[in-house]
């Protein structure tokens, strides 16, 4: 397969099943945002301490490919002959116990913290902020065209869970929160 196909060359792109859009449309820069996300991951995962944490983001990795599809692929398209995976309220439950488990081992938040810390811990507080850009502009393709829901939810758990995970790896490699000082 090559890599470029030049069908792209004049500005649109295509949707599963074969629809034609600009690249501008508003379900491209979603999924975009979604890819960015899951590029941004691949960064963080060379930057951490905790080999766990490693594992979970390469789960969330292979998620976010599903969600990328899952918004590819309109729902009212009946014709695509292709199985496309859909997120699902299971994802999403999944990252609530991933987040009732990290959350358990730190100490509760008493104040607003600062994004930063660690290398690994800064890299998931960047995701967190482009997940949080990625279910803005899923939440305005929801509004004129039908997508799955589940994915603004697993979306918005997702972004908490990052948040979680920046403080874990904290947590895990000795760097202390920064507090907001107002």
């Amino acid at each position: 397969m090559k890599i470029y196909t030049k069908t792209g060359d004049k500005g649109k792109t295509s949707l599963f099943g074969g629809k034609r859009v600009w690249k501008d449309n508003n379900r491209i820069k979603a999924c975009g945002s979604v890819d960015e996300l899951n590029s941004v991951l691949g960064i963080t995962i060379s930057q951490l301490y905790n080999t766990e944490l490693k594992e979970v983001l390469c789960g969330i990795q292979n998620l976010l490919f599903n969600v990328g599809a899952d918004l590819a692929a309109p729902l009212n398209n009946r014709k695509s002959k292709i199985i496309i995976p859909r997120i699902s309220e299971a994802d999403t439950k999944r990252f609530e116990e991933l987040i009732d488990n990290y959350e358990a081992q730190l100490q509760p938040l008493k104040n607003f913290i600062l994004p930063g810390g660690s290398k690994g811990a800064a890299y998931l507080h960047n995701a967190r902020s482009v997940c949080r850009r990625a279910e803005r502009e899923v939440i305005t393709v929801s509004k004129k065209e039908m997508i799955n829901n589940e994915i603004i939810i697993f979306l918005n758990r997702l972004s908490d869970l990052l948040f979680v995970l920046a403080r874990f790896e904290n947590y895990s490699s000795s760097h202390p929160e920064v507090e907001w000082k107002k």
